[in-house]
């Protein structure tokens, strides 16, 4: 009989059903798992479930019945998968299951920042409208989405679902080619180029180390300075400090990010820290996190189980 240990089933919210395996197990969950409790509540455990719990290989190594990781979370960089390819350990994680809500939550950070809603809120808030003593002001630029470039860096399906939004709303959509390409592929063009045509540059590639703080100073000065940067993927993709100099600089108009480098991010997260920039919309992890999204994800994660425990695995990575 198969163990199966959640360590962190809180990141799957109450009110999301989540089905029983197929097979005959025992399951146990637990809220959150802190780093100090992952080897005694996997000591019996055959399968475990983790949505942010980092498995690394010298966590894995004091785990000879694992047998198998299902990620509920399309990213792998909390598991160590070079360790598990090379002991026979299965990964499985998540995929396609939030191709609407984050390509969505995507756009309406960009519509809010294109049209400077925050701005506009905050200063009728502060009395701004009373002072012109006019029927409207303008404290901050309006800028349109039709007729827009739209640039996007990650070409998967998130990234393709935000290129139909953008093309439906009549933006030039353009992808980037890989940052040190020596050429590009059919479809793409050179990362620098697209940095400078961008006036919405919108990430979607994973983390890894090479699109670690992909996005730093030097990217930040070649953008237009009316234009926006979205970050919906991760929070290591971006220099948080770089990105909170380019809008205190006024390199760039405005940010929208709902991904930290760490997460939780705290009040000396650069960002948190100025949280109060009317250009700078920040959401705390939740693009993907729309009710259907995550009943969608609930539901492969156990079918990513049960296709495990009747010997033909699936999403392996």
């Amino acid at each position: 009989m198969e163990h199966i240990v959640f360590l962190d089933r809180d990141t799957i919210p109450a009110h999301i059903a989540l089905p029983s395996p197929a097979f005959e197990h025992q399951w146990t969950q637990h809220p959150a798992t802190r780093p100090d409790q992952v080897i005694e509540r996997l000591a019996d455990a055959t399968m475990v479930i983790t949505n942010k719990v980092v498995l690394n290989a010298s966590i894995l190594a004091r785990l000879p019945k694992l047998k198998m990781i299902a990620i509920a979370a399309t990213g792998t960089n909390n598991v160590d998968l070079d360790y598990c390819r090379e002991h026979g350990i299965t990964v499985s994680n998540i995929r396609g299951y939030a191709v609407d809500s984050v390509p969505e939550h995507a756009v309406a950070m960009m519509f809010a920042l294109r049209r400077n809603l925050l701005g506009y809120h905050r200063d009728i808030q502060q009395g701004v409208w009373q002072e012109k003593n006019q029927f409207c002001f303008f404290t901050h630029p309006i800028k349109d989405i039709r007729g827009a470039t739209l640039g996007l860096i990650g070409s998967g399906g998130l990234g393709q679902a935000m290129a139909t939004l953008g093309q439906a709303l009549g933006m030039h959509v353009i992808f980037a080619e890989r940052k040190e390409a020596q050429s590009c592929r059919e479809g793409y063009q050179p990362f620098s180029e697209v940095l400078a045509q961008a006036d919405v540059l919108s990430l979607h590639c994973p983390l890894n180390s090479e699109t670690r703080n992909l996005i730093g100073h030097e990217e930040l000065k070649a953008m237009k300075d009316s234009a926006i940067l979205l970050n919906t993927g991760r929070g290591g993709l971006v220099d948080e400090q770089a990105l909170v100099d380019a809008l205190l600089a006024g390199n760039i108009a405005g940010a929208g990010c709902d991904v930290f480098t760490e997460e939780p991010a705290d009040n000396n997260n650069p960002l948190l820290a100025n949280s109060h920039l009317p250009n700078l919309l920040l959401t705390p992890h939740v693009a993907w996190g729309s009710d259907s999204a995550i009943q969608t994800l609930a539901n492969q994660l156990i079918d990513n189980l049960n296709a495990f425990a009747a010997g033909t695995p699936q999403n392996q990575v």
